[in-house]
Parts: structure tokens; sequence; C-alpha cells
């Protein structure tokens, strides 16, 4: 049974104190914990040392795709394509950072890769933020926390700027309306660009003009236009190539003609697709990370149906190896097509509570945060932070 610890005083007085109020928004305190995982030094170190030969594997199977022209294999839609093409063949379209879903990794329990949300993660002011506060809130030292990920956004905002060095370091941030969430993850990347040097704006996407001749403008307070070289959007890459194809379009053509460097690039949606599982599982059959994951289901094991580009738990159901549905979850990505992974057990306490480990990805593995809820983590899952106990085995 794993270890949880409760701490006395919420982080929330602490981050008024820190001058970050302005993240505590609605849909980030409520959910969070006062109970915090206990873990060992070793078994931080193996988070650690799971999502960075992950990332080197997805890599690897990432220019299989490329070379082998697999797109359709991951639904990857074709209005994408030559994005996607010319952002993995230049390295001055950085990823800027992801998200590592695991199972286990405590309790004895091994690591599995449940997906990488490599595309738009969010939990960022969560696992960067909060949880840090919330150790100094009782008065224990940050050492005591897998969790880098603040300061590894800003190198990587850095490598960036380094990277893109015919480009003005200005850029605009983006989300979609009505998702405070989203706001306030894009309110903490905002800053840790700005302390990487950049000139920093938001809008909605819904505020932009986009040229394929000019690149990303925003009006400004003479009505004129603001051109920005970079652009950070917390949009996802499928909703663009379905919902607004022309701007797919022209994204492609902004980017064919240097105009502007979109963040993350459009190769992450090779990663955030859930057939790139099955990809991996050829590549790299019955490695230890890995869960078995095919196009049909598993007729011979218990296994979970998930869709393409379903997000927070959308979409999925668990099933017995008669293909009976044990459990499942509505959502709005039916459509999307199948894949099937082989089921395993969430981690639990006590309470029945089942917790899925966050490792976050930016230039390396930099942090560590947990989700719990059921069997389905979906919207409704609390954050969890945690504690390295370094005199643990």
């Amino acid at each position: 049974m794993i270890t949880l610890k409760s701490l006395r005083i919420s982080p929330e007085a602490q981050l008024h104190q820190l001058d970050w109020s302005w993240m505590l928004g609605r849909d980030t305190l409520p959910y969070l914990t006062n109970d915090v995982l206990q873990l060992s030094s070793r078994e931080a170190e193996a988070y650690r040392d799971a999502a960075n030969q992950l990332y080197d594997m997805f890599v690897e199977t990432g220019q299989d795709v490329i070379d082998q022209k697999r797109f359709k294999e991951l639904g990857i839609p074709e209005n994408l394509i030559e994005l996607i093409q010319l952002s993995w063949e230049d390295d001055r379209h950085l990823h800027l950072y992801g998200r590592f879903d695991l199972s286990g990794g405590l309790d004895d329990k091994p690591i599995k890769l449940i997906e990488f949300n490599a595309d738009t993660a969010t939990c960022i002011p969560e696992t960067a933020v909060v949880q840090w506060a919330h150790l100094k809130a009782n008065e224990l030292d940050e050492s005591l926390q897998f969790n880098s990920l603040f300061e590894s956004l800003v190198e990587n905002f850095r490598v960036l700027k380094d990277l893109n060095r015919d480009k003005e370091p200005a850029i605009l941030f983006s989300a979609m309306r009505g998702y405070p969430e989203d706001d306030t993850n894009v309110s903490v990347l905002s800053e840790a660009a700005r302390e990487a040097g950049f000139e920093v704006a938001f809008k909605y996407v819904d505020e932009i003009e986009f040229s394929p001749e000019e690149g990303i403008f925003i009006s400004d307070d003479r009505g004129g236009y603001e051109q920005y070289p970079f652009w950070f959007k917390l949009i996802p890459w499928e909703y663009i190539a379905y919902d607004e194809p022309e701007l797919a379009d022209t994204l492609t053509r902004i980017v064919k003609r240097r105009k502007a460097v979109i963040i993350n690039p459009a190769y992450t949606l090779l990663f955030q697709s859930k057939g790139f599982l099955k990809l991996l599982w050829d590549r790299f059959p019955f490695h230890p990370l890995l869960l078995q994951t095919d196009v049909v289901p598993l007729s011979y094991k218990d296994h979970v149906e998930k869709v393409m580009f379903g997000r927070e738990g959308a979409n999925v159901r668990i099933m017995d190896v008669f293909g009976n549905v044990l459990e499942e979850a509505g959502g709005e990505y039916g459509d999307y097509r199948k894949i099937y992974q082989e089921y395993t057990e969430f981690m639990q306490d006590e309470k029945g509570n089942r917790y899925q480990a966050g490792v976050f990805f930016a230039g390396g593995a930099c942090a560590l945060g947990f989700r719990r809820g059921g069997r389905i983590l979906d919207n409704t899952a609390q954050f969890t932070g945690h504690l390295i106990d370094y005199l643990a085995l």
C-alpha cells in the first residue's frame, strides 16, 4: 500500500505571500489535496529515468513514422502532414515540454507508460508551483521534491531563443476562451518565457490575425498591428486540423516561409496520438516500460479501449478478457478510431483512491506530480503532491 502524509497547512497563503495569487484560479485549488505521496529517492530517480528513456524511444519511433510516412496509422489529418514534416526536420522547432502519464512506480509496482501528453499538457501550475508552495508553507525544504519544472521551462525558452536568433524574442501566448484552467497554465508558461528574456503577450485565438505572407499579428492600442515571431498555442493541433482547416493551411505556409515559430511544434501530434502506443510496442516489443497495444481488442487479457485523440479520460472503456465492459466514460471523441492497450491497475491507498504519476519532460525529465481518482482518471481527478524521504530504501 502506498504511503500518504497529510500536511497541515494549505499552499494558498504561501502563494499569496509569493505574489503568485494570479494563478489561484477556480480550477486550480479546489481539487488539490493536503495529502502528499511519500516516496524514496530511488523511486523518484526511477520516474526520471523512465521518462528520459521513453522520450528517446518516442523520437526513434517518430523518425520511423517520418521516414516511412506512417501518418495514416496514427490518424494524422492530411492537412497537417506537411507541417509535421517541416517542423520535425528543422531543429529550430523545439519541443518545449510534455507530460508522461505513468502507472506504478511506488510500492514495488513497475512503471508503465499510459500515454504521452506531448502537445497541450496541463497540470503545470499544480506541479511547478502549488506542490512546491505546499512544502514551503509547511516549512519543508524544496529539495524534498523531484520538481524543477519552472526552471526547466525557463531554460528551454532560452534554448528556443538561441535556436532562432534571426527572430526577435517576442512571443504571443494563446488559448481558447472559456477554459480557466488553460489560462492559468499559460500564465505560468508566460512567466517562464519572460524570465528567459522574451517579450510576452497574451490573446485568445479568436483575437489573432494570421497571414501566410506576413505571419501572426494582434491589433495594438494605436489601431495598428503588432507581429509576433513566436506563437505558443494551448490549442490541440487536431482541433486546428479538423475545425479550422484554412488555419491549418495558413500556419503551414507561415512556418514554411519562416514567418513564425509555433510551439509546441506540429510534430508533437505524432506523439499525442494514441496510435503511437502501438508503433512503440511494435518497435520495442515487451519493453518493461510499455503495455501491449494493438488496433484490435486484446482477446486474451483485460484491456482498455481508447480513441486516437481523446483527452481527460473521455471515451475510455475498460474491458475484460471476454470483451465485457467493466467501466466506461462518455465524451465527445467517440468518432475517432480506437486502439486497445493492455490494462494495468493504478496504485491505490487504503481508501481505494487510485494514483497516476505525471512526469514532465522539458529538455529532460524535470518534475513529478500525481493525479488521484477512480479506475478512469477524468477531469474530476484531484492533484496530489509528493515528498521524498531520503531515509527510505
